[in-house]
């Protein structure tokens, strides 16, 4: 039975009305290759149970990454997300709310973005953050347009450690504004070259970015680039990870102007590769200058405590030339996602987040510093991922692994090749067991083991 009972009449109807004479006519700019002749060969009909248990026979030819043990990192991680999230997230007030046009029925909706955007200063040290930031390398987008704005110049300096994906979407984004973004090329061990990013400020900038920790997972001299972008008359927007913020000076301490970066890490899962959320910060002074919106508590005509939004800066809500940016689609239950998982683990359980994060990473990397054919190029000054280098391809690594129930990391001999063929990128988060990571550092010996 078809879904949609259209008549012979019915269809010949709508032909008409769009001014064709058949289906198939319709179908004149698709490749007839490319069309499928005849009956799709599904086999014979079924019936629900039977559906049901065709199905889950073929999701269980998948193996997923819950069932692995996942040293994958470059931005998204594996961490521990408490029931209390998925319990909250699962509340219709909250997930069949899209976003808070109308402040005096959305009091809930607006009460849980205030308190994000709350935590997330605290996080970063800033005055003032922002939300609907779809994720890390749209938020970092989206504050050097802010920063050019400010400065009223088009040229930008970023790290050469940057993701490559992240890279691409500063590129696809500057491109129309006529923006040009420049790379600080890093060090030997793996940091950025303050010298060479000093001579490139003796022309204008409107900003340097420093990721922290670098897309290598090392730990940068924020001070030391702070002072130099601000001696040179730019802005300094720090990409950050949130969780190293727990250890690590967060971006407020060195004097950034705009923090940005992704907060997968708090409380969401890493699903396909998203969705994701990008958070962003900044000074009390280009508050007006942020894209996104900024929700605000205030007092009712009956001094009753309330929440608004304050500044909303699409073009949906002003003119369009008046718009800082078009970037707002709601991320509110991604938002909402993270302010649970701050407010179920409390201070004291990010902190220890971070400290196993840290520990253990150092612990894999102690474990591999005597494996033979294996280089660890950096040194050890990283949060939570380091690189690793292999005598021999990093695809034969990473395949062994998973044959062995081990995502063993993020190949980076395509995006960086002059650090070689075999270099990969590990990340340890507080997840991983002792065992965990004897079992990597097996399988790095060449050793053949069983997950």
């Amino acid at each position: 039975m078809s879904y949609v009972q259209n008549t012979d009449r019915d269809r010949k109807e709508m032909l008409d009305y769009i001014g064709v004479s058949s289906f198939e006519e319709l179908l004149k700019p698709v490749a007839k290759e490319l069309r499928i002749k005849g009956r799709l060969k599904l086999g014979p009909p079924m019936s629900e149970a039977e559906v049901v248990g065709h199905c889950s026979g073929l999701a269980r030819r998948n193996r997923p990454a819950s069932e692995m043990v996942s040293f994958l990192g470059a931005g998204i991680y594996d961490r521990y997300i408490p029931a209390t999230v998925r319990y909250v997230l699962s509340r219709s007030e909250f997930y069949t709310s899209y976003t808070p046009y109308q402040a005096e029925m959305s009091q809930g909706t607006l009460q849980a973005i205030y308190e994000y955007q709350t935590m997330i200063t605290r996080l970063t040290a800033m005055d003032a953050a922002n939300a609907s930031m779809y994720d890390a390398a749209t938020s970092l987008a989206e504050s050097i347009l802010m920063a050019c704005t400010i400065k009223r110049t088009d040229r930008v300096l970023v790290p050469a450690a940057l993701s490559k994906r992240v890279r691409k979407v500063l590129e696809s984004y500057s491109a129309g504004k006529g923006i040009t973004i420049e790379s600080i090329p890093w060090k030997k061990n793996g940091t950025l070259d303050l010298e060479k990013a000093e001579k490139m400020l003796s022309d204008k900038a409107a900003a340097v970015v420093l990721a922290q920790p670098n897309y290598f997972g090392l730990l940068e001299q924020a001070h030391a680039v702070s002072a130099l972008a601000h001696e040179n008359g730019a802005l300094l927007i720090a990409l950050v990870d949130p969780v190293s913020l727990a250890l690590v000076a967060p971006p407020g301490e060195y004097d950034a102007d705009i923090a940005v970066g992704e907060g997968q890490s708090l409380g969401i899962p890493q699903s396909f590769g998203g969705p994701l959320l990008g958070f962003m910060a900044t000074r009390k002074q280009y508050i007006r200058k942020c894209p996104g919106r900024l929700i605000s508590s205030t007092v009712d005509a009956d001094g009753k405590r309330g929440y608004v939004m304050t500044l909303q800066t699409r073009e949906q809500h002003i003119r369009r030339e008046k718009a800082t940016s078009n970037i707002c689609t709601n991320e509110g239950l991604c938002a909402l996602s993270a302010a649970v998982y701050l407010s179920t683990i409390g201070d004291d359980g990010f902190m220890e987040v971070a400290l196993q994060s840290a520990a253990k990473s150092h612990e894999l990397y102690r474990l591999l510093s005597g494996v033979p054919g294996v280089t660890l190029p950096f040194g050890d000054d990283f949060f939570q991922e380091f690189v690793v280098r292999f005598s021999g391809p990093a695809e034969e690594f990473l395949s062994r692994a998973k044959k062995m129930g081990v995502l063993g990391g993020v190949s980076l001999e395509k995006d960086f090749p002059e650090l070689g063929e075999g270099s990969i990128l590990v990340a340890v988060t507080e997840k991983r067991t002792l065992e965990d990571l004897q079992l990597f550092r097996d399988i790095a010996a060449g050793k053949e083991v069983r997950k």
